[in-house]
């Protein structure tokens, strides 16, 4: 089975920090966003992700690529990379993916995360869609449904028509007839919304073909589209993969620093004099001395010195002395307040 992930957005909601790393790439919790979503597949499909299709943007180079290819080999999966040289919409997106359309897919946006507690069957379905209940159905696609069958998909609904939004993860048995209907879509110029074509237009037809459209509901659905909720999200998922940090903490203790659960610290992490958490996550290779961090993440290689933040995000290789607040910050910045 193949897993294709449309990943060529430029991330604008959370920049600075996609100007330079594809949102996708974003850690939460020392872990890529893209690569939790492929261990979650892993963990809850009844079937093996055999290959990863990647849709990039035409200027993704090797930096971008080479952490992909080595993620799929992780695990145990072929890397293949496609282009989406214009954004026009979901539809279009899946279809810069048309040689790999064929067999069994798996089609997952990587804006969000999800998880479940069961394992997915997809046996006896033509499509299975992912769905998470929601209170405001009206920001959503929302799919109708009848028992565990879908009728029919309705993007960001005025009055209620359902509360099972779509959370952009599709299951294909059939990709070369996803393909057909996509190709439909874009020769006939259907647009829906804003101009885009859209992926749920495609799987309208496929239902008024006949097709057995299935539902899949997931426990747990978190966004990393913003500056605001990729915070949201790694702090929930630090707290929920609470480490045991028992052994360091006394460590640091004597060093004049304080750590106050839940707090993600990679390796080769250096404090010095620091309070942390909660809910912070610290990335590989970070000195930290006389700071006061909360609610926050700080990527990779960041040192930090006599700073008090709450609420931010600091870039890789970012040097900041003296700086207090809430800031958000990109890579290789420079910040000293005198």
């Amino acid at each position: 089975m193949k897993l294709i992930i449309p990943m060529a957005g430029r991330g604008t909601r959370v920049r600075p920090h996609s100007h330079t790393v594809p949102k996708p790439l974003l850690p939460v919790a020392g872990t890529m966003i893209v690569e939790r979503l492929v261990e979650t597949f892993i963990r809850t499909m009844d079937r093996n992700i055999e290959e990863i299709v990647y849709i990039l943007g035409p200027d993704f180079g090797n930096p971008i690529k080479e952490p992909l290819r080595k993620m799929s080999e992780r695990h145990g999966a072929k890397c293949t990379f496609r282009v989406q040289e214009i954004a026009l919409g979901t539809a279009h997106a899946v279809y810069c993916a048309q040689k790999d359309l064929n067999g069994e897919v798996i089609i997952a946006f990587a804006d969000t995360l999800f998880d479940s507690k069961e394992t997915f069957n997809v046996d006896g379905a033509d499509s299975v869609i992912w769905l998470k209940k929601v209170e405001d159905p009206s920001r959503f696609g929302v799919a109708v449904y009848e028992g565990e069958k879908i009728t029919g998909f309705v993007e960001k609904p005025a009055e209620f028509i359902s509360d099972l939004a779509i959370i952009g993860v599709y299951y294909f048995k059939d990709g070369a007839k996803l393909k057909e209907e996509l190709q439909y879509i874009l020769d006939n110029d259907i647009k829906g919304p804003g101009g885009e074509y859209f992926l749920t237009d495609a799987l309208d037809r496929m239902i008024q073909d006949g097709k057995l459209f299935k539902t899949a509901t997931v426990d747990e659905w978190l966004d990393c589209g913003t500056l605001h909720a990729w915070l949201e999200t790694t702090g929930f998922i630090v707290e929920k993969e609470a480490c045991n940090l028992a052994e360091q903490k006394e460590a640091l203790a004597a060093q004049g620093t304080m750590i106050i659960p839940p707090v993600y610290l990679a390796k080769n992490v250096i404090l010095e004099g620091v309070t942390i958490g909660p809910n912070v996550s610290v990335e590989e290779g970070c000195v930290l001395k006389n700071s006061q961090i909360s609610h926050s993440i700080v990527r990779e290689k960041a040192s930090l010195d006599g700073c008090t933040l709450a609420g931010s995000t600091i870039g890789a290789h970012t040097k900041l002395t003296r700086v207090y607040g809430e800031i958000h910050v990109g890579d290789h910045s420079i910040i000293s307040i005198k």
